[in-house]
């Protein structure tokens, strides 16, 4: 079924190693590429603030923004300044003028969550999971 629902993919890092991810379809009809990006950050977002709350309680510190990666420069921009999709606008907006977090251009090639959101072939497909550490625990050593 093609509903034209988009499909959110986000993969979080500590430390330089893979510790969350997830791929959902989009609750609602997008009406722009840049929409359903900028969605897909506040879902991203909400997980950096769950693992600064984590962190936090196992008296970690972590001082400096957490990065948010994007590779639709539209949707950056839409964070910074427009009055585009309110609710997540605003939630947005605060993180990123209090600082705890700040949002980079990735470029698309570079983007490691497609491999939650789009259909791959066999090289991308293992250049990004190599990125992502991940290993096949059933192939043989």
């Amino acid at each position: 079924i093609v509903d034209r629902r988009s499909t959110t993919g986000y993969c979080t890092f500590l430390g330089g190693n893979l510790v969350t991810w997830k791929s959902k379809k989009q609750s609602v009809v997008t009406r722009s590429s840049a929409e359903a990006e900028f969605r897909a950050m506040a879902q991203g977002i909400c997980e950096l603030l769950w693992l600064k709350i984590i962190l936090e309680d196992l008296k970690i510190k972590w001082e400096e923004p957490m990065k948010l990666y994007c590779d639709n420069k539209s949707a950056i921009s839409i964070a910074h300044r427009t009055k585009h999709i309110e609710v997540d606008r605003h939630f947005i907006k605060e993180k990123l003028d209090s600082g705890l977090i700040c949002t980079s251009f990735v470029s698309s090639q570079n983007q490691l969550a497609d491999v939650l959101t789009k259909g791959l072939n066999s090289h991308n497909f293992e250049r990004i999971i190599s990125k992502l550490r991940m290993d096949n625990t059933y192939s043989p050593a």
